[in-house]
């Protein structure tokens, strides 16, 4: 059973969803309980679809932006986020938006710094190419930039961060430029320093604030998306915090 499997039972939509069908199942017995819980999770559902509402979500994670070559690092770790598989278009397995944009920031880094690259990201839905592969394709032969090291193991970020530094100690290099969404920095920035590294973060694709036109708060899927992506941040750092104290016992 993969974790993301586990986990999509405590985030939207699944997790409101399962409330109103609790609810419903109440009705008859407990119907002030039942209405409450319907009420409840379709409530949570409506308001996290809202595109304010997930943005402003997004943003508290954010960290204020900082050009990251204000300081010296020894190489460039992008993140992989996910694929898109059997693409009509490709032929095959391809990336997905995310690593995309992950990957258009860290080829500006190689650019302006001409540091070895590595790539992470495993196959933890089982499609025909682990994400690695896939980010090594697009930036050598559509942008012509060397990857020097790929990571095609891992199924999250912890384990990112941990075949990372067993990939890049040996070399020498523990201080690096990490490749991810600001919205996700504050989590991989955990992981990756726990892992061992000193980490200088290269955030990209920050939640767009806008002047609230009156679509921002109309529900929508792109609202929904948003604030799913925040869900998922937030328990994912309660579960590293959880693991943390279990296997440590520090708080």
């Amino acid at each position: 059973m993969s974790a993301a499997f586990v986990a999509a039972w405590f985030l939207p939509p699944l997790a409101p969803m399962l409330l109103v069908l609790a609810g419903t199942a109440l009705l008859s017995s407990r119907p002030r309980t039942g209405r409450a819980m319907i009420v409840g999770g379709a409530g949570i559902v409506l308001v996290l679809s809202i595109p304010w509402v997930g943005g402003s979500l997004l943003r508290s994670l954010e960290p204020p932006f900082a050009d990251p070559l204000a300081k010296s690092a020894d190489a460039i770790v992008i993140l992989g986020g996910g694929s898109h598989p059997a693409s009509a278009e490709y032929g095959d397995d391809t990336v997905n938006s995310t690593t995309l944009e992950r990957l258009r920031y860290g080829a500006r880094l190689y650019r302006l710094t001409h540091l070895p690259v590595l790539v992470t990201g495993g196959n933890p839905r089982g499609y025909a190419e682990a994400e690695a592969a896939l980010m090594r394709l697009v930036l050598e032969t559509e942008w012509n930039i060397p990857v020097r090291w790929s990571d095609d193991q891992s199924h999250d970020t912890a384990e990112n961060a941990r075949n990372s530094f067993a990939i890049l100690k040996p070399a020498g290099i523990t201080r690096i430029y990490l490749v991810t969404h600001a919205w996700h920095m504050p989590r991989a920035m955990i992981a990756f320093e726990r892992a061992g590294f000193t980490v200088v973060p290269a955030p990209t694709g920050y939640a767009v604030k806008r002047n609230r036109p009156p679509e921002d708060f109309v529900p929508s899927a792109d609202g929904f998306v948003l604030s799913a992506h925040f869900c998922h941040e937030v328990l994912g750092a309660i579960w590293y915090r959880l693991k943390r104290h279990w296997i440590t016992g520090s708080s």
